[in-house]
């Protein structure tokens, strides 16, 4: 009979790794850094992509009131939308105040209801789409006082449309020259020169040509976006950055004078277009 001896050694050499109290500062710091350069790579990637969202959804906005600008003028035999709601600036009064797109002075609108008062809401009626998503300039008070609710509307239709202040396209079947996919209907406007619905644009060879009567946004990329008599919108890229300054401001330079130029080109030019009284 075979027998077998079990060593009873007292201590037993064990398999598993001795504990550890955890990183030590040297991997922390490793990691730190790590997370640090991943930031700084993932970083300008989350910025451009949620500009390229805010441009897409401006874009989007001046679609629709374009495309809502064309269902008016179609249900009105042609007629184009109104715009005769025009701001004195001086005076702190209206000078034109009739039926217009929209009414009233978007530096005190605290609510909608001037929107939804404008003869193209009903084939709208979303007025959130009257403001960029990245205009966040606010309202103020009679004195000029800035308060904390965002602004209404960000987008102001062509001074050449439907109004009494001027010679302006009463007819759609006007609209030749420019054609309407060259035909500026809406423009994003400057948040700090922005008051009534009107953009103006001084005429080629006029005596105020070289000022801008209002200024466009510096959005998107120094840009803005416009909207078009066949219903499409554009981002546009300035030469030069738009800041206002002053209603009648003066071009700043030649790069500025150039941008005048190619919004110049997308309105009414009197050589150009014969229009109805």
């Amino acid at each position: 009979m075979i027998m077998v001896t079990v060593s009873s050694t007292p201590a037993s050499r064990s398999l598993r790794p001795p504990d550890r109290a955890g990183f030590s500062l040297v991997e922390l710091l490793v990691v730190i850094a790590i997370i640090a350069i991943l930031a700084a790579l993932l970083l300008p990637s989350l910025s451009r992509s949620k500009e390229q969202a805010l441009r897409v959804s401006c874009l989007n906005n001046l679609k629709q009131l374009s495309l809502a600008w064309i269902m008016y003028a179609d249900d009105h035999d042609g007629v184009l939308p109104p715009n005769n709601f025009v701001w004195n600036v001086d005076t702190g009064e209206p000078i034109l105040e009739e039926e217009s797109w929209c009414p009233n002075n978007t530096r005190w609108d605290a609510d909608t209801r001037n929107i939804e008062r404008g003869v193209i809401f009903p084939y709208v009626r979303n007025a959130a789409v009257y403001r960029c998503p990245a205009d966040k300039s606010t309202i103020e008070d009679a004195a000029g006082n800035p308060l904390p609710q965002l602004r209404t509307r960000s987008y102001n239709m062509s001074l050449d449309i439907n109004n009494r202040v001027t010679r302006s396209f009463k007819r759609y079947s006007e609209i030749r020259e420019p054609p309407p996919a060259q035909f500026l209907v809406f423009m994003e406007v400057h948040e700090d020169g922005i008051v009534d619905s009107l953009f103006g644009v001084p005429k080629i060879g006029s005596f105020y040509d070289g000022n801008w009567f209002d200024v466009p946004a510096n959005r998107h990329g120094n840009g803005a976006v416009l909207a078009f008599a066949d219903g499409h919108a554009e981002r546009w890229q300035w030469r030069w950055p738009k800041t206002f300054e002053k209603l009648l401001q003066p071009v700043a330079n030649e790069a500025d004078k150039m941008d005048l130029r190619r919004v110049q080109a997308v309105t009414y030019q009197p050589d150009a277009a014969g229009l109805t009284d």
